[in-house]
């Protein structure tokens, strides 16, 4: 699965750095995406994206960003994926994306979630 298709641009209002709900959830579907999850390993402990990794942003570092499928952040209301997205594009990992809307979002919409 190509990124720049994957990820096409199907809200003309969002960043380009950011995934819509509908986009990552069909790539979480067809596995064409690594979601990692920025929270602290009790919050993902909690409920979570199924295949999800987890980084915590407190020891967060894009070099552990695993190679292969593309990469999207998710926290729980899309500050700490924000920080830890401006902290993979300084370190120059600029194909890094996020979901803003973070875990409440994604519960809030129907996502998947396992424990």
């Amino acid at each position: 699965m190509i990124f720049s298709s994957l990820f096409g641009k199907s809200d003309p209002n969002a960043s380009p750095r950011d995934v819509g709900h509908d986009e990552l959830q069909k790539a979480v579907s067809e596995g064409g995406v690594t979601v990692v999850d920025v929270r602290e390993p009790h919050e993902f402990a909690g409920g979570h994206i199924p295949g999800a990794i987890n980084l915590p942003l407190s020891r967060f570092k894009p070099d552990q960003i695993p190679a292969g499928k593309p990469p999207v952040l998710i926290c729980q209301a899309g500050a700490r994926s924000g920080a830890a997205l401006r902290q993979a594009h300084a370190a120059g990992a600029t194909h890094v994306r996020h979901y803003p809307g973070g875990m409440n979002g994604w519960r809030a919409r129907g996502g998947a979630v396992t424990a």
